[in-house]
């Protein structure tokens, strides 16, 4: 492998100053003291944190105080965590004001728990979040999600992936190509798809540059792709503000399996929170492991543009090369085979980084006889009183998000998938990619939960209007088809309901757009009809059974008049 250089990427990169609070400049964890009292929040919570910090800090004299990343929940924010020894008081944001007399408390000596919401029993320092027998943090299985709020996130896990990777490249590729693992999230080219097929192309492509002698393209990179700009996920951002370590570390295993020398870190400009703790674990990992696995320099962290579509693999590849027009890239190649400048690149979300970890680390907890090996993570967002994002085993049932938010009014349907998610009455399935796709719904990680206000026809309408906005305009199954079926839906308010045209275009545009983007646009629409036939065809009589619609009925109603008279 040729010596490491400098990759000329054009996007943004990160340049970090003085530390931000509470992350830790010094490599020692003060999270390992059995005596110790955390703050979880993440970026989203950052004005309650800060009340809650200085009350706390401002009666703590000789006990450490620890800022940690978010655990998930964000109703419970700030969460304040009392650690002795081997018991932990769980209290939640909502106590701020009270926080004073319990750090005294602690101080001399004994545990608050009056009020507490949970009172957990575990070993001395242990290595992830001590889980309570109910409530939100209850729910699911915390195995990437271990670590999030409980550690510091400039930490690096003592457990190595990438240092297990390095011992032995083949056998480590080998075990995740058995687990059959598969890519989470849109931004990962191998979305639900077996990840460890792509590395193969990379070592493949990367082989046959070697062979004909050339120098660049056979030097591959990895990249973690961490640009989401819906706001509804919050799974990939939880991840790389509460255990960016974790992270890192199952990329840097992913460079050893493909042999790749650069790691790079793609973040969305505007998570600031994110990009301070990436570049954070990213300067204690260079520290680590640049004898260990004698690598030259560390990951590095770059950011792209706010927008939807550069979050699409090929698309961010785009925009880290410096292209101010983002389009889709033709496929094939794959970018394993030709990537980022060229180069055998394999793209990843950082929640399918966490689970190669697992897989490498604990290969005990995936069941290759799965259709879909690990867990998965969530955000329960919509009508409710805040976004959760939970994790869940892919031979559950989807329907235990509901116990980590409460729903504002009657439950009408979920839409699941994130931005382009599918509508269901019910969320019977399964949390497994193969399940969700059944049910054509989407494996993004998102589950909004609507009540009755909601009206499917202008939610529908809503993302096929984004669609049409959004998309990078490359191919024009995307771009025209978008454009139509937002025609076609605003058509059924005039009385039009061309329900054979519309599944004709849909059907057209999900087998032929270029990427990801076109062939899920067209789910909203589709699941929408579907689900709520009856709700749909109300509109064309002038009627909007949610009550969501009066006024553009009424706009309707208005010109049909006009054109009467």
């Amino acid at each position: 492998m040729p010596a490491n250089r400098s990759i000329p990427i054009q996007a943004v990169p990160f340049r970090a100053g003085v530390p931000s609070e509470g992350v830790m400049a010094e490599r020692s964890d003060p999270t390992d003291e059995e005596t110790v009292i955390r703050i979880a929040a993440g970026s989203r919570s950052r004005r309650r944190k800060r009340r809650a910090l200085e009350e706390i800090r401002s009666a703590a004299a000789e006990t450490p105080v620890v800022e940690t990343g978010p655990t998930g929940i964000r109703a419970l924010e700030p969460l304040v965590l009392f650690t002795r020894e081997d018991r932990t008081a769980f209290y939640p944001g909502s106590i701020t004001g009270r926080l004073e007399s319990l750090v005294e408390t602690f101080e001399r000596g004994e545990l608050p728990t009056d009020d507490a919401i949970a009172v957990v029993e575990h070993e001395p320092t242990p290595s992830s979040l001590p889980t309570p027998e109910d409530g939100p943090l209850s729910v699911g299985r915390r195995r990437v999600l271990g670590r999030c709020g409980w550690v510091d996130p400039a930490s690096v896990p003592d457990e190595s992936a990438a240092e297990l990777a390095g011992d032995d490249p083949d056998e480590a590729l080998s075990r995740v190509r058995d687990v059959g693992l598969l890519g989470r999230g849109r931004g990962d080219w191998s979305v639900d798809d077996p990840v460890a097929e792509e590395w193969e192309l990379a070592r493949e492509a990367a082989a046959e540059g070697a062979d004909e002698g050339d120098s660049e393209a056979d030097e591959p990179v990895v990249v973690v792709n961490g640009n989401e700009s819906d706001d509804r996920n919050a799974t990939d951002r939880t991840l790389l503000e509460a255990a960016p370590g974790e992270v890192l570390d199952g990329a840097l295993a992913v460079a050893e399996l493909v042999g790749a020398d650069d790691v790079v870190v793609y973040c969305n400009e505007n998570d600031d929170r994110a990009r301070e703790r990436v570049h954070e674990a990213a300067r204690n990992a260079e520290e680590r492991f640049a004898e260990r696995l004698d690598r030259e320099s560390g990951p590095e962290v770059v950011v792209g543009p706010d927008r939807y579509i550069a979050g699409e693999p090929t698309m961010a590849l785009e925009a880290m090369e410096g292209n101010d027009r983002l389009e889709a890239r033709l496929r094939p190649p794959s970018p394993a085979e030709h990537g980022l400048y060229g180069r055998p690149t394999i793209v990843h979300t950082p929640r399918t980084m966490a689970q190669v970890r697992r897989a490498l680390l604990a290969p005990d907890e995936f069941d290759a006889d799965d259709a879909d090996p690990g867990t998965r993570l969530f955000t329960v967002t919509g009508d409710v009183d805040a976004a959760a994002t939970v994790e869940l085993p892919t031979g559950g049932s989807l329907a235990d998000v509901r116990e980590t938010v409460d729903l504002e009014g009657r439950f009408k349907m979920a839409c699941v998938g994130g931005q382009f998610g599918g509508f269901t009455r019910s969320l019977s399935q399964s949390p497994s990619a193969p399940a969700l796709e059944g049910a054509e719904l989407g494996t993004e990680g998102v589950v909004e939960l609507l009540n009755e206000d909601n009206c499917v026809l202008a939610t529908a309408g809503r993302r096929a209007n984004f669609a049409m906005e959004e998309n990078c305009g490359r191919c024009v199954t995307c771009r025209e088809g978008s454009q139509e079926l937002t025609n076609m839906l605003r058509d059924i308010y005039d009385g039009q309901y061309q329900d054979a045209k519309i599944r004709e275009l849909t059907r057209v545009m999900g087998e032929t757009s270029i990427c990801q983007f076109g062939r899920t646009a067209i789910r909203p629409a589709v699941t929408g009809m579907r689900e709520f036939e009856r709700e749909v065809a109300a509109h064309t009589e002038g009627r909007c059974p949610s009550g969501e619609c009066e006024g553009a009925m009424t706009q309707t109603a208005g010109r049909q008049a006009g054109g009467n008279r």
